[in-house]
């Protein structure tokens, strides 16, 4: 019995696969004139010789079969979900307060305030537009430069509406947080003479002119995302853009007030290591998030976050030491935040080993960035934005291509040949180092056409506390 059952669930799965005709006709007309009439509770006439437990076995295989493509289906998962919660949160505490207390210890004590309002109210006005426009220009279907207006107001993005495997609301408040802690980071560049009206003005127009479209190119479909660009979180998006901003930022507003002349040494460094420690932590969301998944690439991406942070303070420690004779607490904390930026673009694609070297390389150039090359190329960036967040961004995405390793990202490493990749590397450095500067430049040069860049002299002297916020520190 048991060897005929088999032998009648292996004719019926070849009559069901290869669409084979019985032998005999009377049975062939059975079997196709009785599955229209199928019912659960009446029997379906069989060919001769099959039981009726098999017959049944097949139906079910072939309800089966009809079924798999659903279970195929993109479906929400709660463990993706609840991380990336978390790292959304993780990102926000970078901004606030970890940039907003690691820039306002390094700078005088009468633009303490100031400094950190800068952070804050970047938050609340990136947050808006973001909605706004933001999300749809960045993230929605358009051409190789710009998304779409699509989304405007979220438009589309319901309770059920997914990204992956998690909610796309979630995923587009991920991304705002990445928003909001670049245009962030320029305010480090112009520090204690720029216009706090001017500066929001500046906020608003670049996050959308500036950011949202090289977010396309990289993460929303754009031209380097079809090219193979590889930036896992942030190094061309977030870094280089700021630091590039920044930088012609600092030209374009000029040196501060008695530069050279005059004491400018930082108010509290107490302030610095504190926000420096918390973009440490926060920066494991902003790494490990950027898996979009609760997973080993998650897991992955934290450690070497971990090991190029420590690398890198290692390596500025150690450099300033050879240079200065003393490793300074302000050297450790910069040198942490360089591994860090390097490492960004190549978390999900580098093992520790490559993570070890990047943090010491960019830890080391960073180093020379912020002292060296910042008098070579005679701009105030005061609190080192493109030193720190430019350079490492460069050499970030540089390093990515050479250290990236199959054993970690199998797919990425094996996609092209390694002169190609890095070609595309290069490609995605200078389309970004261009666009952000030209457009920064225009967006600078009409602001201060229409209302000034720059505070006035008296306002500069007595501070940016009274002068812009009519606050100070007793």
């Amino acid at each position: 019995m048991m060897k005929r059952a088999i032998l009648a669930l292996g004719l019926s799965g070849a009559l069901l696969s290869s669409g084979l005709t019985w032998a005999e006709p009377a049975a062939t007309e059975a079997v196709v004139m009785a599955a229209p009439e199928a019912a659960p509770l009446e029997p379906m006439p069989l060919p001769e010789g099959m039981d009726a437990p098999m017959a049944t076995e097949a139906v079910s295989t072939e309800a089966v079969a009809e079924e798999a493509p659903a279970e195929e289906e993109a479906a929400l998962d709660s463990g993706d979900t609840a991380w990336i919660i978390v790292a959304t949160a993780l990102v926000l505490l970078m901004t606030i307060p970890g940039l907003a207390l690691f820039y306002a210890g390094m700078v005088r004590r009468k633009n303490v305030l100031g400094t950190m309002m800068h952070s804050f109210a970047t938050v609340a006005l990136v947050s808006i537009l973001w909605v706004v426009a933001g999300y749809s220009l960045a993230f929605s279907d358009g051409n190789w430069f710009v998304g779409n207006l699509d989304k405007m107001f979220l438009n589309g993005v319901g309770v059920d509406a997914l990204s992956g495997t998690i909610p796309e609301s979630l995923f587009m408040l991920f991304q705002m947080t990445f928003a909001i802690i670049t245009v962030a980071i320029i305010s480090g560049s112009i520090a204690e003479r720029m216009k706090f009206s001017s500066y929001l003005t500046f906020a608003g127009i670049w996050v959308l002119a500036v950011y949202a479209p090289v977010c396309h190119w990289v993460w929303g479909g754009g031209w380097l995302f079809n090219d193979g660009a590889l930036d896992f979180a942030g190094g061309t998006v977030v870094h280089i853009n700021a630091g590039v901003a920044g930088l012609v930022a600092a030209y374009m507003i000029g040196n501060r007030t008695g530069l050279g002349r005059e004491p400018m040494a930082p108010h509290n460094l107490v302030l610095t290591v504190i926000g420096a420690s918390l973009l440490w932590v926060g920066w494991f969301g902003f790494n490990g998030g950027s898996a979009l998944a609760a997973g080993g690439t998650a897991a992955m991406a934290m450690v070497v976050t971990q090991i190029a942070a420590a690398a890198g303070a290692l390596a500025w420690m150690a450099a300033e030491r050879v240079a200065r004779g003393k490793s300074s607490v302000l050297g450790a904390a910069s040198g942490a935040i360089a591994g860090l930026v390097g490492i960004t673009p190549a978390a999900g694609f580098v093992d520790v080993g490559g993570a070890l070297a990047i943090g010491v390389i960019c830890g080391a150039v960073c180093f020379w960035a912020a002292t060296s090359l910042k008098r070579m190329l005679k701009a105030d960036d005061s609190l080192d934005a493109f030193g720190l967040h430019g350079v490492g961004g460069i050499l970030g995405a540089l390093l990515t291509g050479v250290f990236i390793s199959e054993a970690i990202a199998p797919d990425a490493a094996t996609a092209m040949s390694f002169g190609a990749q890095m070609w595309v590397q290069l490609e995605g450095v200078l389309a970004t180092i261009a666009y952000s500067g030209i457009m920064t430049f225009i967006i600078l040069k009409v602001i201060d056409m229409a209302m000034g860049l720059r505070v006035t002299e008296e306002e500069e002297r007595e501070g940016l506390d009274v002068s812009q916020h009519g606050e100070r520190i007793e």
